[in-house]
C-alpha cells in the first residue's frame, strides 16, 4: 500500500451540503450527486480517498467536510 493509502485507511470524512446547485455548471451538480448530496443541509459519510477528496476539491464551495476518525 501506498504512504497516503495507508495513512487514510478507515477514516470518514462528513460531508455537508451548504450551497445550491441551482445556476451551477452541469460538472458540479453531477458531482453533488456522486457524493450523494443533492439538497441543502445533507449530510454523506464517505470514505477518505483521492477520488473522493479530488470530487471535494470540485464543489468546495458548495460543502462543509469534518474529519472523522
Amino acid at each position: 500500500m501506498a504512504k497516503a493509502a495507508k495513512q487514510a485507511a478507515g477514516k470518514k470524512l462528513r460531508v455537508t451540503q451548504i450551497g445550491s446547485p441551482i445556476g451551477r455548471i452541469p460538472v458540479q451538480r453531477q458531482t453533488l450527486v456522486g457524493l450523494g448530496l443533492n439538497k441543502m443541509n445533507r449530510v454523506s459519510e464517505l470514505e477518505d480517498t483521492p477520488a473522493v477528496r479530488g470530487m471535494i476539491t470540485v464543489v468546495h464551495h458548495l460543502v462543509r467536510v469534518e474529519e472523522l476518525g
